[in-house]
């Protein structure tokens, strides 16, 4: 299928007006497509800033659940570009049915879920971003799409958690976090978080993963993931100090706080 039902460049020149003459389904289709793309004009430009705004407008309802499937069904696809922008599409339209309380069935979330569980913690190619294809970003898009399932389920907050422990831990990971992906990591810990009725167990439980993973460590090199996980605690401390601008400080900030610090002494001994 070729990308030809909308002249996207006119389009993206006119801030994106939604195509009225265009049926959702065949758009929802081409915009699919489009997402394919190593072309970062074609795939990120045009169809994620056009996805992303028709959806949060409410112009795709009719076809959320077809954007989540298909989207959901790239977390194996072969090509770095389709699995990365996969997450982005479905925090899109978790946030969506978040807004809009029912338009997205939760059998639908949980089915996504299931993919992007088995995607997120082993994805390995982890760059920012590369030369010819533009943003690729795993961590971090993992990172948004994680918050908004968060939101979505709210049982599996604590998995989530402990999702992005993983992720973060990786050791098959050799891209040192050089795009803000600790930061976008951290911000989605807090949305996690803030989700009512997290127990203190509960929001600092996960911490263990990580200090399992960074247990008998000694001198010599940093490795690269560990270099990673330092930098996001790093992060996440400074995010709990000082909160979201679109939202309150967790609950139990305090103590995460305390045991974040507590395994950052690790490497920074000379800490209070």
């Amino acid at each position: 299928m070729s990308a030809d039902f909308v002249d996207w460049p006119s389009i993206a020149t006119d801030d994106f007006p939604f195509p009225q003459a265009v049926p959702t389904t065949r758009l929802a289709d081409e915009l699919s497509v489009m997402l394919l793309s190593s072309d970062p004009e074609i795939r990120d430009d045009y169809a994620y800033t056009a996805a992303a705004r028709w959806i949060r407008e409410g112009h795709l309802d009719d076809v959320l659940d077809s954007l989540g499937d298909t989207a959901a069904s790239r977390f194996i696809h072969p090509e770095v570009q389709a699995r990365t922008f996969a997450p982005l599409i479905l925090c899109c339209v978790l946030t969506r049915g978040h807004t809009v309380p029912g338009l997205v069935p939760k059998q639908a979330a949980e089915r996504w879920y299931a993919e992007f569980l088995a995607w997120y913690p082993g994805e390995q190619d982890t760059r920012g971003w590369d030369d010819s294809m533009g943003w690729l970003h795993a961590v971090a898009h993992g990172a948004d799409a994680a918050a908004a399932f968060a939101k979505a389920l709210p049982d599996r907050r604590t998995e989530l958690l402990e999702l992005c422990a993983r992720r973060m831990t990786a050791a098959q990971s050799g891209y040192r976090y050089a795009q803000l992906e600790d930061a976008r990591l951290a911000r989605a810990l807090l949305r996690i978080l803030q989700a009512p009725g997290l127990d203190l167990e509960q929001a600092t439980g996960w911490l263990t993963v990580i200090a399992q993973a960074l247990d008998g460590g000694g001198p010599g090199p940093v490795p690269v993931w560990a270099f990673n996980t330092f930098a996001t605690l790093q992060s996440l401390h400074l995010h709990l100090a000082r909160g979201l601008v679109d939202e309150d400080i967790p609950p139990h900030a305090e103590a995460v706080a305390a045991h974040t610090a507590d395994i950052l002494r690790l490497p920074y001994y000379w800490l209070a």
